[in-house]
């Protein structure tokens, strides 16, 4: 049994992020969504919210889990079991941050493999990031967030602003 992880921040989850969830459901046993609860970003939603969307969003994939992590993501695999990390690669820039932090969790675990799944081509420009930009400045990001994220970020958009 293959066991994977996908960590991240997810704030808020994006369609390109189900995207790669989705697949690599279909790639390993099992996949278990690690959502950052100590990230240096300004965070729209806290830790738990952001857990309960994403919940959410995969609660139709059978073999696939949400939980909250505040440590070394190679750690974390350890812990769970797991012997991938995935990751999504959008751009050219995402390629060398993936690489550089592949072979870092490489020198640190050698029994953990970082596996990069490419974004589909609709996705290739979504980013948590970029949602907000467009969010922030009146654009609409129906499209770029599930069904379910969409009203509460917006009001939370419309308050940080």
């Amino acid at each position: 049994m293959v066991k994977s992880i996908y960590p991240g921040t997810f704030d808020p989850v994006t369609m390109g992020h189900f995207d790669i969830i989705e697949r690599a459901s279909k790639l390993f046993d099992e996949v278990t969504i690690c959502v950052y609860s100590g990230s240096m970003k300004n965070v729209i939603f806290d830790v738990d919210e952001r857990v309960q969307m994403i919940h959410e969003t995969v609660s139709k994939l059978s073999n696939v889990n949400v939980t909250k992590f505040d440590k070394l993501t190679v750690n974390l695999a350890q812990e769970l079991g797991s012997t991938v990390i995935i990751r999504g690669l959008r751009i050219g820039a995402d390629f060398e941050y993936e690489r550089e932090m592949a072979l870092t969790n490489r020198e640190m675990n050698s029994n953990i493999d970082t596996v990069c799944l490419i974004s589909s081509l609709k996705y290739q420009y979504v980013s948590s990031s970029r949602v907000k930009e467009i969010a922030l400045l009146g654009g609409d990001i129906s499209s770029l967030v599930p069904d379910h994220v969409f009203a509460p970020f917006m009001k939370r958009i419309k308050k940080s602003a």
